[in-house]
């Protein structure tokens, strides 16, 4: 027989050391590996499973355990490599571990003690080489050198980083800012840390290695053999907590995470990033020429224990190193438990023999994976203890009780993270099949647990620290080379390589609100300029053949194409002209935004010509008579209505010159009728609430007779847009001067009788109609009662023009000598009109009702001659009974005569009504002094009656 074969593979990282291991095992009939970690367990159980298949390649980890019957080759931690097995081939990866104060002895065991039937394989560093010749002589050791470059980069910004970066610090929150600041300035990043489960931490790894994203963020645990496609590593932080205290980062330790960068034939580089510092020129040196400090001592715990006892295990495992170089390293946790419980009476009393001892031992080795700072681990030891000894096998209910209790996927990163390293305690007991009656039954539900918690996990972890969008968007905007797949859908949302990145909104871009920042605004409006190249040069032609139906304004004084605003409205040099802005965007040029405007001011224009037409067709008709042609004028300022009275500025010839062009000069406005129409009112107000500078106010709609005031309308702008205030409520234009006429020339002399459909014909009800006919210049006088001797029915209401209006009005529109200021005697006259002058047409709009008056009112009198009646001449109010009815005589006559009657001739004017003592009577009960009048048609028929007789 040959002596089994030793040997030392060293060299720095990207050697292919432990490829050749795994390749060597897998040459002999059986063998075992430990690794350093469980993830890197699980990653080269997967390679060889591909070579070999699943039925001979067995995992063993603290947690989990895959040993199919027919096993032969065996990937483990390096702690649970089953040593009891004899295999022909042993290997232990990264064994300079050796020197780890809080591991190291476990590495210092398998280096010592671990062998193989025909080969033991050890693979680490170059620092352990003058330690392992001392301890084992008959090792080979060979060196095997990098197959890449390794060269320091210096330090860089986050947002400076190049692709395929791997960025490491060295705790949980570094970790999660580092990751957030990345996904907001590159797209985001896949996230590695030794607390992953292999399930959460594949899953990450595949983010990467797929180019989902192109930045790792991780702790030290990469460099412990974890290959990727890492380009560069920086370095967030060159201290690090390693249990006990903060101290700064070896430079063996720094080779080994830079070491990750350029895998195969590929160089690496390695630098600093966010706050670190650049990394000392010694350490660089020592890096990139893999020169470092030999190791001294070696970690070391004795393995030969006693266990005939708590005490006798303690004093054995404080035993001194045997050999010069080995040195004793920290209490590990296992240690510090036993020593803990063995302080305890009843766990005294219960290990009273070796092979309780043994099991105490074995109870103490449970892992702290949860590491809370308390003695919730110490207490659960203890009870596994007690059920074993008392029992002889844990509860089942609880252990399932615990496990279901892990298993829950709610909350946030770190509560997912604490739940699985309980899920890996309650799994390493699991797999204890001399603990538990039911092994399997609880392996199988720790490892389900453990997968639906590390599948939420890396949901979380992905949904906060990668976007998908942004990284692949990064990725295809550096490759300019080639063409970006973009398209704007009919909704205006703008797609980039399958992302929608935005909305275009007539010629804006609106990013997407789930692009937060600045920078992940930066990256979309990037992308979308590439996407948008095209899209506006063919917007800007859509517009400019789009019909007048796509074009409309806003209050806000917008112009909006298809719904989108891409122009506003600016006060121009007229009111009707107004000029038209393109509203800035970073998409159109010069000449298209020219090309723009220019079709939307033809829209406008024939738009304003369109339903201001009115106008136009005034001015040409005015445009032949001078005196019409400052009204016209005037009109085209105001937009067609004009408020205020024209009583003092137009007389009556002029009024029906205006009336025969179709502009009306009334009491309250000079106007346009055309112009109360729906259409042009909207476009009016609109005109006007540009000038005036503020939004548009709110038209009523078409049919109204009568509205109350609306809340925030500027002052000014109901009289403009042609609503007559009256009070609460604003009536009209046309409706109010066709009302206020027609009572004008009923109450031209003396109060009349108040037409019964007033109120329906203002849409007023009749509470309010007194209130209203104040504002419009007349005085409702209710019925009066009859006497107690008077007999027949009420009186009706009547209606009067206010005194003062009255006045004024005769003032204004009366003998145009007394508005000079002249006497009525005086003999300045002009020469008496014609009959026909004396009255208006019968078929006259009622809106002229005070310009009657004015004809009457201005027809000259001799010198002297008493004014004639204004009534003369003229057509009396048609209500429900015919003409009215002729006025009586005297205070004592009856009122109203009977229907037909002949009017008896006026006598001397009456008193004015101040100086009237008895109140006036509306009965129908005539002068008992009087006989019948023989001109009535009722003393006719009696005449026909007594001639036939």
């Amino acid at each position: 027989m040959f002596p089994a074969r030793v040997k030392a593979v060293l060299g720095p990282t990207n050697t292919g050391k432990t490829h050749l291991a795994i390749t060597r095992m897998l040459a002999h009939a059986s063998g075992i590996i430990g690794f350093p970690l469980r993830l890197l367990a699980r990653e080269n159980y997967d390679r060889m499973v591909a070579v070999k298949g699943e039925r001979h390649v067995a995992l063993i980890t603290g947690e989990e355990k895959i040993v199919p019957p027919g096993a032969k080759w065996f990937a483990c931690t390096v702690e649970a490599m089953p040593l009891d097995r004899r295999v022909e081939f042993v290997a232990v990866d990264e064994i300079q571990l050796c020197a780890d104060p809080d591991r190291g002895h476990v590495f210092t065991d398998r280096l010592l003690n671990a062998r193989g039937l025909v080969e033991t394989m050890f693979l680490g560093a170059e620092t352990i080489r003058p330690l392992l010749q001392r301890l084992i002589p008959q090792a080979e050791v060979e060196t095997r050198p990098r197959l890449s470059q390794l060269s320091y980069a210096g330090p860089a910004k986050l947002t400076r980083l190049p692709p395929r970066s791997a960025v490491v610090a060295f705790s949980a929150g570094e970790v999660y800012a580092i990751a957030e600041a990345i996904r907001r300035r590159r797209g985001g990043c896949a996230v590695v840390m030794g607390r992953l489960s292999p399930r959460t931490r594949n899953a990450q790894v595949a983010l990467y290695q797929n180019r989902e994203v192109d930045f790792l963020v991780a702790t030290d645990a990469i460099g412990m053999g974890l290959n990727m496609d890492v380009d560069h590593v920086a370095f967030a932080s060159l201290q690090k907590f390693d249990g006990h205290r903060p101290r700064p980062l070896a430079a063996q330790e720094a080779a080994q995470i830079a070491g990750r960068a350029g895998r195969g034939m590929r160089d690496g580089t390695f630098g600093s990033t966010a706050e670190c510092p650049p990394l000392p020129a010694e350490m660089v040196d020592k890096i990139e020429g893999h020169q470092f400090e030999t190791l001294t001592t070696l970690a070391w715990r004795n393995s030969h224990l006693d266990f005939t006892g708590p005490d006798a295990l303690l004093d054995s495992l404080a035993a001194p190193p045997p050999v010069p170089g080995l040195a004793r390293g920290h209490d590990a946790t296992d240690h510090i438990t036993l020593s803990h419980l063995a302080r305890e009476q009843e766990v005294r009393k219960l290990a009273n023999s070796r092979s309780r001892t043994r099991l105490l031992w074995e109870t103490c080795q449970v892992p702290d994976f949860r590491k809370l700072a308390d003695d919730s681990h110490t207490r659960l030891c203890g009870r596994i203890f007690t059920h074993l000894i008392k029992d002889g096998h844990l509860p089942g209910d609880w252990v399932g009780q615990q496990i279901g209790l892990c298993a829950r996927i709610e909350g946030d990163i770190d509560t997912l993270m604490t739940r699985l390293s309980a899920i890996r305690v309650w799994a390493f007991i699991a797999a204890r099949a001399d603990w538990l009656r039911d092994a399997a039954r609880y392996q199988n539900e720790a490892r389900a647990a453990e997968d639906m918690v590390s599948d939420a996990l890396h949901e979380r972890l992905t949904a906060r620290f990668v976007d998908r969008r942004a990284a692949h968007l990064i990725r295809r905007l550096d490759d300019s080379a080639e063409e970006l797949l973009s398209a704007v859908t009919r909704q205006g949302e703008v797609v980039v390589e399958g992302h929608g990145v935005g909305h275009v909104t007539g010629f804006m871009f609106e990013p997407d609100a789930a692009a937060g920042n600045e920078e992940e605004r930066k990256l979309v409006l990037r992308a979308a300029r590439r996407a948008l190249q095209s899209e506006m040069p063919k917007r800007v032609t859509d517009l400019e053949t789009a019909s007048d139906d796509a074009f409309a304004l806003t209050p806000n004084h917008r112009i909006t194409w298809n719904g989108d605003e891409v122009a506003r409205l600016r006060p121009g040099p007229t009111p009707d002209k107004p000029l038209i802005e393109v509203l800035q965007s970073e998409f159109l040029d010069g000449a298209q935004r020219e090309r723009i405007r220019e079709k939307l001011a033809t829209w406008l224009e024939a738009m304003v010509k369109r339903d201001l037409a009115a106008l136009d067709a005034v001015e040409a008709k005015a445009a032949e008579d001078n005196t019409l042609r400052g009204p016209a004028f005037r009109l085209r300022e105001y937009l067609g209505l004009m408020p205020g009275g024209t009583e003092a500025e137009v007389n009556p010839e002029l009024r029906q010159k205006l009336k025969g062009i179709g502009i009306r000069a009334g009491r309250f406005a000079l106007y346009l009728p055309e112009m109360l129409k729906p259409k042009p009112m909207v476009l009016r107000a609109q005109l006007w609430a540009l000038k005036a500078e503020c939004d548009v106010p709110v038209v009523p709609g078409g049919g109204l007779v009568s509205v109350p005031p609306p809340e925030g309308w500027p002052e000014g702008f109901a009289e403009t847009m042609g609503w007559v205030p009256a009070g609460p409520v604003l009536l009209r234009l046309d409706v109010a001067e066709r009302v206020a006429g027609e009572l004008g020339h009923l109450t031209r002399r003396a109060p009349a009788m108040l037409p019964p459909d007033v109120a329906s014909r203002l849409g007023v009800k009749a509470d309010i109609l007194p209130e209203v006919l104040q504002s419009l210049g007349f005085r409702l006088m209710p019925a009066e009662p009859l006497a107690e001797d008077a007999f027949g029915p009420p009186g009706p209401a009547m209606v009067s023009a206010r005194r003062e209006d009255r006045g004024a009005r005769f003032r204004r529109g009366g003998r145009p000598d007394q508005r000079q200021g002249a006497r009525p005697g005086s003999a300045e006259r002009g020469p008496r009109q014609g009959r026909q002058d004396r009255g208006p047409n019968r078929d006259a709009s009622p809106v002229e009702g005070q310009e009657a008056q004015g004809d009457a009112a201005a027809i000259p009198q001799p010198e002297g001659a008493e004014a004639p009646r204004q009534d003369r001449g003229r057509p009396r109010f048609q209500g429900k009974g015919g003409p009215r009815p002729p006025r009586g005589e005297g205070e004592g006559g009856p009122r109203f005569q009977n229907k037909g009657g002949p009017r008896p001739p006026r006598g001397d004017r009456r008193p004015p009504r101040e100086d009237r003592s008895e109140p006036r009577s509306y009965s129908f009960t005539g002068s008992k002094d009087k006989g019948p009048d023989p001109d009535s048609p009722f003393a006719v028929l009696a005449r026909l009656k007594l001639d036939k007789g």
